[in-house]
């Protein structure tokens, strides 16, 4: 199982049928191979043999996109999903004393995974994140201190930083971090004035009228920072996918839509081109020794090629970082690797990576999906093989720079 559980189901539906043939599988079993897509697009990317320029023209990610899309109007999604994929909904506790404290605690107790089990589908077992003591749009300075606007060839030289309901909820840390290299490089920024939800866990439920609301509330707050010359950069990969790709294949012919997207940057997509523009520092100073690092599927799906792997061996210039990357999926997934139909799915998917991310014993483990880090943490752990630390890479890059 090198990618998701999609087609080993549907092979197994096949089998299983009186001659073997993909006639004989009965229509509605389909739903048990959709139900196990959870749209990392690596079919489309690197396995399929039927996407364009073949004649057969095959996305098969989208067409399992437009059967959530008729499941969820069918309305067969159950409610607990629907909550899981409300992230500001769900993320509104954080930042308020005592709530969270209880929060957090209670989350960690069995009576509780046993009551969510129940309520809402999550598996006993599975990581979940915590709630922030104090949210990121509200701990983080609203713009930076550098002033001057230094453009390069390949990059816009102020930058507007859209949170991210994890970022803002769950690990405002990854946040402070991204601040503190941009200030440290003299990088002007602000923090996006508005935002919601990015709209990728409501579209892996199929469930595109909440993504088009989302799209409304975010596209136009972030058009007029395209508009003003500056670079959009996102911290997780799947909401920094979400306006490159998914937002511009439903909406293709929106001109705020075009615009975001060419403004939109990976964090380490723009700082690699920073970089070659002759624009980043690199007076970093701290060793970072060995990194396991795992290239997460939405990063892939961008088409920018491996830029923080291309950081970490830029700061291997200066200090010592002995690399091993990883690029296979961790099988998290979103919500599909908390859910308690699939996080043994997730799990099994998530093997491999988690023997290949212990290799060497590594100092630390990183990932730039901070949901795929804990899950390969967990995955490790379970294996006997438990990571000494898990940073994400921007973390590495202000530890590199000693910045405090």
């Amino acid at each position: 199982m090198s990618l998701c559980n999609t087609f080993p189901t549907l092979f197994d539906l096949v089998d299983a049928t009186d001659d073997g043939e993909v006639h004989g599988v009965k229509k509605e079993a389909y739903w048990s191979v959709v139900d196990q897509c959870y749209l990392c697009d690596l079919c489309y990317m690197t396995k399929c043999p039927y996407v364009p320029p073949h004649s057969w023209n095959v996305d098969f990610p989208h067409t399992m996109l437009r059967a959530k899309a008729i499941k969820f109007k069918q309305g067969h999604v159950k409610g607990g999903e629907k909550f899981l994929a409300s992230t500001d909904k769900h993320g509104q506790f954080a930042g308020i004393p005592v709530v969270v404290q209880m929060a957090n605690a209670l989350n960690k107790t069995k009576p509780m995974r046993k009551a969510l089990d129940k309520t809402l589908g999550v598996h006993p077992d599975a990581w979940l994140p915590d709630l922030a003591t104090k949210r990121f749009r509200w701990s983080a300075k609203k713009q930076g201190h550098a002033t001057v606007v230094t453009n390069g060839e390949r990059t816009p030289g102020k930058v507007a930083i859209f949170s991210t309901c994890y970022v803002n909820y769950n690990e405002p840390g990854i946040g402070h971090d991204l601040l503190k290299v941009l200030e440290h490089n003299d990088i002007p920024y602000v923090i996006v004035d508005k935002e919601s939800c990015c709209g990728m866990p409501k579209l892996e439920l199929g469930d595109l009228d909440a993504v088009a609301k989302a799209k409304e509330a975010n596209v136009p707050q972030l058009a007029k920072y395209a508009h003003d010359g500056y670079a959009i950069v996102s911290a997780i990969p799947s909401c920094t996918l979400m306006f490159k790709q998914e937002l511009p294949l439903m909406f293709p012919g929106d001109a705020d839509v075009k615009r975001v997207q060419e403004a939109m940057f990976d964090p380490f997509e723009y700082l690699v081109a920073r970089h070659k523009d002759g624009l980043l520092k690199t007076d970093f100073n701290t060793a970072l020794g060995k990194v396991s690092y795992h290239i997460p599927c939405h990063g892939r799906v961008q088409n920018i090629g491996r830029k923080t792997e291309e950081m970490f061996k830029l700061i291997g210039q200066s200090v010592e970082v002995k690399l091993n990357t990883v690029e296979r999926c961790s099988g998290h997934a979103g919500t599909y690797g908390v859910k308690t139909a699939t996080h043994p799915v997730a799990m099994k998917i998530g093997k491999p990576v988690f023997k290949a991310m212990a290799k060497d014993e590594p100092d630390v483990i990183s990932s730039d999906c901070a949901l795929a880090g804990h899950h390969i943490a967990q995955g490790m752990s379970q294996a006997g093989t438990p990571a000494k630390a898990l940073q994400h890479p921007l973390s590495l890059m202000r530890r590199a720079y000693g910045l405090e």
